[in-house]
């Protein structure tokens, strides 16, 4: 019989290996006719990519394809559509399940498979699958992704510790799978890195449900924009602690530079946006997981645009801004949230605080502030 609508499509994916398959394994055995597909990139140095096809009985198919400009995930993302075409034409396939290699972040397949549909074929959720006691040894490692045999280019300069937050908090299911040595502690940081998320144990029979509830890639990316990103709350649980520290007072970007290495190795993971004296107008992206802190210019604040530039924006962009709106300040504004077991609440808020101008230096204006600084080597690369 063949099935009527666009086929179902979730993307399952993860860098805890075991936990990814014993989740697609399930979905694979509680939906019926579903066909998990996956491009196995570990064979990338040697020109091509093996992908395979299979149902609850095994292996159905299996093929390679050829890199793409020396990148299995380009390859990927050229193979991976005209698979799904095929599976939606046969009229079978009540769900596909496009299982991710290790370390390919959902967001870019997700928003391939979404922009291709045309109607065969629909983007119906992502999902992450964790092992609770593998976070914070993932989010710790600093490694380069390279140098533990997982990248997926030649250029890529990933480590593990930001390649499995992403992971984790681009989804909105997480499978949790069932790991006896799990702790209260290894539940409570999966909750407070990722609170809005639905977490379901992979055994509990409610991921075939829970998969086809829809999935909008445009609201996922909004959520992950620093302007406008779903951030923690203060939390305190089980030994482990989330700080939100926001304040309405830039940074002194001397001060906050030479405090960056001591911030980065305060918590397991912080993230959130910043606000550099002498770079009123940019809005920075703060970003940090194993010791490895990523900071970027994401453009301007809203504050810094004029009135006819807000109809261009995002209207997530802008309900955001105008939410937090200050009368003098605008949007601009310190907001970084930082999670990790033993968290030193206390100092890292003190060490946060005397990152900022002083009493005298706003009176001063950033033109008495020396230049330049470390942010200018981050922040503006050499052409």
């Amino acid at each position: 019989m063949t099935l009527e609508g666009p086929m179902p499509v979730v993307v399952v994916g993860g860098l805890h290996a075991d936990a990814r398959r014993a989740t697609v394994e399930r979905l694979l055995r509680e939906v019926p006719g579903s066909v998990a597909l996956h491009h196995d990139l570990s064979a990338g140095s040697t020109g091509t990519v093996c992908r395979s096809v299979r149902d609850a009985t095994g292996d159905t198919s299996w093929g390679e394809t050829p890199l793409v400009n020396d990148c299995a995930c380009c390859a990927l993302r050229e193979d991976l559509v005209p698979e799904l075409e095929r599976l939606a034409d046969g009229g079978l396939t009540r769900l596909a399940i496009v299982e991710l290699w290790d370390s390919v972040e959902p967001r870019g397949m997700a928003e391939v498979i979404a922009a291709h549909g045309d109607g065969a074929f629909r983007l119906t959720n992502v999902v992450t699958a964790v092992d609770p006691t593998l976070i914070l040894p993932c989010l710790a490692n600093g490694d380069d992704l390279a140098d533990a045999g997982l990248a997926a280019a030649a250029t890529d300069q990933r480590t593990i510790g930001d390649t499995f937050a992403r992971q984790l908090e681009y989804a909105p299911v997480l499978a949790v799978a069932d790991n006896p040595a799990t702790g209260l502690d290894d539940l409570a940081l999966l909750r407070q890195l990722h609170p809005t998320a639905s977490q379901i144990p992979v055994e509990s029979g409610q991921l075939g449900t829970t998969v086809v509830g829809g999935f909008d890639v445009n609201a996922a990316a909004a959520a992950q924009h620093p302007a406008c990103a779903r951030l923690p709350q203060e939390s305190d649980e089980a030994g482990v602690s989330t700080l939100v520290w926001q304040r309405r007072r830039p940074f002194h970007a001397g001060r906050l530079y030479a405090a960056l290495e001591d911030l980065c190795c305060a918590a397991a993971r912080s993230r959130g946006r910043f606000w550099l004296a002498d770079r009123p107008d940019n809005l920075l992206a703060w970003d940090a997981a194993g010791g490895a802190l990523y900071v970027e210019n994401t453009g301007p604040w809203m504050a810094a645009l004029p009135d006819a530039a807000w109809e261009m924006m995002p209207a997530e962009r802008r309900a955001a801004a105008a939410l937090d709106w200050h009368p003098e300040h605008g949007d601009r504004c310190q907001h970084l949230v930082f999670t990790s077991p033993d968290l030193d609440r206390a100092g890292l808020a003190s060490l946060l605080d005397s990152c900022l101008l002083t009493d005298d230096e706003l009176v001063c204006g950033p033109e008495a502030l020396p230049r330049p600084t470390g942010f200018d080597q981050l922040l503006d690369p050499v052409a």
